[in-house]
């Protein structure tokens, strides 16, 4: 059976994924782009120019195997996008997910196509429900679990994660929405590895124990 998988989500060394104050100019709430500018140096990311270290390592593996993406509607786009039935995402007319991808939200709309491959579909449904269709949509190939961090948790408390990397940023938020609430005791389920890199982030893989 496909894997599910978590790649580059970033925290605070307190445990927030995201900061408090999410708006349209403020994705990640008060965080800004803090939590993510070790991802953003990687060639990965960047392409000619960027680090080619351990960070750009880690970033790499987000895309391939990758045949469906499930995300939260925080991810999606800024509080309340469901009242405006032209929202179509918070990336521009070719996401750069090149997929099917399944937003979680409890007011679902009709799918959107999208350019380069990306196909948005709306289900309000639970972990469970939502990955068995991920899966079936993609083709054999594994799913990635997107965000934010609510919906990364329910996937883990609903042990339905297989492969979990986890980015430890030093600083401190304070507050925001945190990853790691709930999840007491995760270590018994999985192998735990971390390796820091010289740009200060700690990166934390989680495999489960078979």
């Amino acid at each position: 059976m496909s894997a599910v998988r978590v790649h580059n989500f970033s925290i605070s060394i307190d445990g927030f994924a995201t900061g408090a104050g999410q708006a349209v100019d403020a994705p990640f709430g008060h965080a800004g782009e803090r939590l993510h500018e070790w991802m953003f140096a990687t060639q990965s990311w960047q392409g000619a120019g960027g680090s080619i270290g351990a960070d750009n390592a880690f970033a790499e593996r987000h895309g391939p195997g990758i045949g469906a993406e499930i995300m939260g509607a925080g991810k999606f786009g800024p509080p309340n996008w469901q009242d405006d039935p032209d929202y179509r995402g918070a990336w521009g007319p070719n996401p750069p997910f090149h997929t099917p991808t399944f937003v979680l939200t409890h007011r679902p709309r009709p799918s959107i196509e999208m350019e380069g491959g990306t196909t948005f579909h709306f289900l309000d449904a639970s972990p469970a429900e939502a990955l068995e269709q991920a899966r079936a949509a993609a083709g054999g190939l594994d799913v990635r679990i997107g965000g934010g961090p609510t919906v990364v948790r329910d996937f883990v408390n609903a042990d339905l994660v297989d492969h979990l990397h986890v980015v430890q940023v030093p600083m401190l938020l304070g507050r925001g929405v945190r990853l790691w609430d709930g999840l007491e005791a995760i270590e018994e389920k999985y192998d735990i590895e971390a390796v820091s890199t010289p740009s200060r982030v700690t990166h934390l893989t989680f495999t489960r124990k078979r």
